[in-house]
């Protein structure tokens, strides 16, 4: 499989309402592209994001929101 750049510098990070609140163990998504959820560690915000496909991330947030 190719990969490809893609530029993420305008796009608009929120925390997870998942994150740690104490500052520790906290991840921060992007929202409004379409088909795709890039997530990163908000503690290393100019380090790797990593990209999931939309249906991924959706699985993986009912997952955990079920107790898998």
């Amino acid at each position: 499989m190719a990969s490809r750049r893609l530029d993420l510098n305008n796009a608009a990070w929120r925390k997870s309402s998942y994150s740690n609140g104490s500052g520790g163990e906290c991840v921060e998504v992007a929202d409004g592209l379409p088909g795709i959820v890039p997530v990163r560690d908000s503690k290393d915000p100019q380090g790797p994001a990593l990209v999931f496909s939309a249906a991924g991330w959706s699985s993986f947030v009912s997952a955990v929101k079920g107790g898998a």
